[in-house]
């Protein structure tokens, strides 16, 4: 039975309770604040939500002082407690395994240099305690694992080894190992599972040189799918913290594998990772060039045509608008088709951040592209229409102002055009 719906009925001593979560604690461990909580509440509030308070006390906490301690009296306490209350469907609390010990993780990065087999089974292992607590990703971090890890898939890339193993040779094939995954997939997917740390993401960033970025480009090129997802994950949290100096050497073959990864929208999570990841890095440098020649904003505009979700929308015109700030991503947009088309098209159905986004890009190529034929183009696909609607309706102050300018530009051309229905001319701005 339920421990937790069964112990409804009968009177819990509210210090079984986890602060955090209200239920039963299984791991009582202690903070340095002296407050007690279950370990995987404490855990996620610490690691996970990076907060570096004491949810009770308020008192702040030291990356020093974050040590969880097991709480073995209260431990003792409460599994006398269930086993009193066994007849009311109450179980026993078991006994957690102690937390992984850096002697430990040390001892498996050694034998993972023994032979290739070594490696494996260090890796899986490795995998196995890192799924066990935040606290073991901590200590693994600690003990030197994402170096370890980041030295793999570096030496695997560039190798273009996979190092696998035929499973009928392999007398150990019972512990459960699937020997055909590479020991790059092995340690890039452990890489994912520690959700390493800001300082350890900095440490990639400046492993080798950079190198582990290229390392990761290479994945993205000939991985399978869930290391690519991976790398493209990795990639996201790096670019987070990363310094602006630290974007401005990237490679175009990066950019490649990131539209890749868009155009072939593998999962959303990863089809996301790869936008937020491209809006992060294109305006440092030539970048924004980069993504371009890379084809991105073909992708973008190809995307945008489907595109019904709020959220993805906005990102793509949010990186679409970035791209047009330089006249390679002005051009691409007006030689695609469907380019100005499907910018007015978002405007006014979507939110104001994709209303103020559009009208930005409108905007660039009013004042930086607007030749005779661009802006003929522009009126026939009715883009001076939404322009005008845009000044009559609820679009957000910043979208209003900019279309007001792009009007401005050239009512000239557009003012007298029959192409403006009459009920819109009435909000066309004054111009001199």
């Amino acid at each position: 039975m339920n421990m937790m719906s069964s112990s409804d009925e009968i009177d819990v001593p509210p210090f079984f309770l986890c602060p955090i979560s209200l239920e039963i604690m299984k791991d009582p461990v202690t903070i340095s604040t002296g407050i007690t909580y279950d370990r995987e509440s404490i855990e996620k509030w610490l690691f996970n939500g990076k907060n570096k308070t004491c949810p009770v006390t308020k008192q702040p906490l030291s990356s020093d002082s974050i040590d969880l301690t097991p709480n073995h009296t209260l431990r003792r306490l409460l599994q006398a407690w269930c086993t009193m209350n066994a007849s009311h469907g109450i179980e026993r609390i078991p006994t957690p395994k102690p937390p992984a010990d850096k002697n430990q993780i040390t001892k498996l990065l050694k034998d993972a240099y023994h032979s290739p087999l070594s490696q494996i089974k260090s890796l899986r292992r490795l995998k196995s305690i890192a799924s066990g607590s935040e606290t073991n990703k901590r200590c693994m971090e600690a003990a030197g694992a994402v170096e370890f890890l980041a030295s793999l898939i570096k030496n695997s890339s560039n190798n273009n080894k996979n190092n696998e193993f035929e499973s009928h040779n392999n007398p150990n094939e019972e512990e459960g190992f699937d020997l055909k995954t590479s020991a790059e997939d092995e340690a890039l997917s452990i890489l994912h599972d520690l959700h390493v740390s800001e300082g350890g993401l900095k440490t990639l960033l400046g492993f080798k040189n950079g190198e582990f970025i290229e390392s990761l480009t290479r994945v993205m090129q000939k991985g399978v799918y869930e290391s690519r997802v991976y790398a493209v994950f990795l990639l996201k949290s790096m670019c987070e913290v990363a310094e602006s100096v630290q974007m401005l050497h990237l490679r175009t073959e990066l950019f490649v594998e990131l539209v890749h990864v868009l155009n072939d929208q593998i999962s959303q999570k990863a089809s996301k990772a790869a936008l937020q990841t491209l809006i992060q890095v294109c305006p440092w440098g030539r970048n924004r060039i980069k993504a371009v020649e890379a084809g991105a904003v073909s992708v973008l505009i190809e995307l945008l045509l489907d595109c019904k979700e709020r959220k993805p929308c906005e990102m793509m015109l949010v990186l679409l608008e970035c791209l047009c700030q330089c006249a390679e991503g002005r051009a691409e947009l007006l030689s695609h088709g469907a380019g100005l088309a499907i910018v007015s098209k978002k405007i006014l159905r979507v939110s104001t951040l994709v209303n103020d986004r559009a009208v930005r890009i409108l905007l660039s190529v009013s004042r930086f592209s607007a030749t005779p034929g661009v802006v003929q183009e522009m009126l026939r696909l009715g883009v001076v229409a939404k322009l005008c609607l845009v000044l009559q309706v609820d679009s957000g102050n910043k979208a209003k102002e900019k279309a007001r300018e792009i009007l401005k530009l050239h009512a000239r051309v557009w003012r007298d055009s029959p192409c403006i229905p009459s009920s819109l001319l009435s909000s066309y701005p004054t111009y001199v």
